[in-house]
């Protein structure tokens, strides 16, 4: 049945207090879209195809794709072509890192600790706002206090969200546009950096291309005097989400060993499955 608001405009509701699944809102039928892509599977859709599987009209399903690639929601790749985008994938690592549905981006960071030895687990995204930085979103540390481990929440906070300080910036970083890596490596190093931390900037663009080549970084005292560390990147198709971060102190590790190495590419492995996106060995970089 339908009623009609205040505005006169018509309201789709059911008798059980539902709204009806053929409500016409617009938040309705951007979600419809959103899951249609989910739905099909394959690479890329039309608007067409996506407008046979949300039951909405052509020209709807397009001035919605139309306003979230700007966005960023969506991706045209071609003539007619849709993708969904970096926004969304974003989404889903941050539902996957604190869902209710097993904590499955927790889980990660917590096998990564366990077959690390005890060892720091952080996961890092690209920050949404704030131009290209990092920022924290979850970390397995087990029972440790991070205060008496020598961080403190400024570390975190501050120093770690330049993407020019330690394993997972350049990590991020390696995987970068060339006009945003030119951009942070115009920034100059946190006062705060560890003793390790890459200064000499032609150094720098040496290590982005190495981190691309090996698919994962290691940093000694980069971020921190007395941690050393070893990060690999999140990635959705061929754009980077973020990366798994693994620290320990270098008496422990004064070089990240193949095992420590291996964990943490398996962990950025399985939060690149979990977001939908593969994690190549090396991604193709222009």
């Amino acid at each position: 049945m339908s009623r009609h608001s205040n505005s006169g405009h018509p309201v789709d509701t059911r008798r059980d207090g539902h709204a009806s699944p053929g409500g016409t809102s617009h938040a309705e039928r951007v979600f419809r879209v959103q899951t249609a892509f989910a739905e099909l599977g394959g690479v890329s859709h039309g608007p067409g195809e996506l407008a046979r599987v949300t039951g909405l009209d052509d020209s709807a399903v397009h001035r919605i794709l139309q306003s979230g690639v700007y966005q960023g929601t969506f991706v045209r790749v071609g003539r007619g072509q849709y993708q969904l985008g970096l926004a969304a994938a974003q989404l889903g690592l941050h539902a996957l890192a604190r869902g209710p549905e097993g904590d499955a981006g927790h889980a990660a960071l917590q096998e990564l600790r366990t077959a690390t030895g005890g060892g720091l687990a952080f996961l890092y995204m690209l920050a949404p706002f704030g131009g290209a930085q990092r920022q924290c979103i979850d970390m397995a540390v087990g029972d440790s206090d991070l205060v008496e481990l020598g961080m403190t929440p400024r570390d975190v906070l501050s120093v770690t969200r330049s993407l020019r300080t330690g394993a997972s910036g350049r990590t991020i970083l390696a995987y970068l546009p060339r006009s945003l890596q030119e951009r942070v490596i115009a920034e100059r190093v946190p006062e705060e950096a560890g003793p390790g931390v890459y200064v000499d900037d032609d150094a720098l663009i040496a290590s982005l291309a190495d981190v691309r080549d090996r698919g994962y970084a290691l940093g000694q005292q980069e971020c921190m005097a007395g941690w050393n560390s070893c990060a690999a990147p999140i990635m959705w198709d061929d754009s980077i989400m973020g990366a798994v971060l693994l620290l320990k102190p270098m008496h422990e590790m004064p070089l990240a060993p193949p095992e420590v190495i291996d964990a943490t590419k398996t962990a950025a492995a399985r939060l690149s499955r979990l977001a939908s996106g593969p994690w190549p060995s090396a991604v193709a970089y222009a």
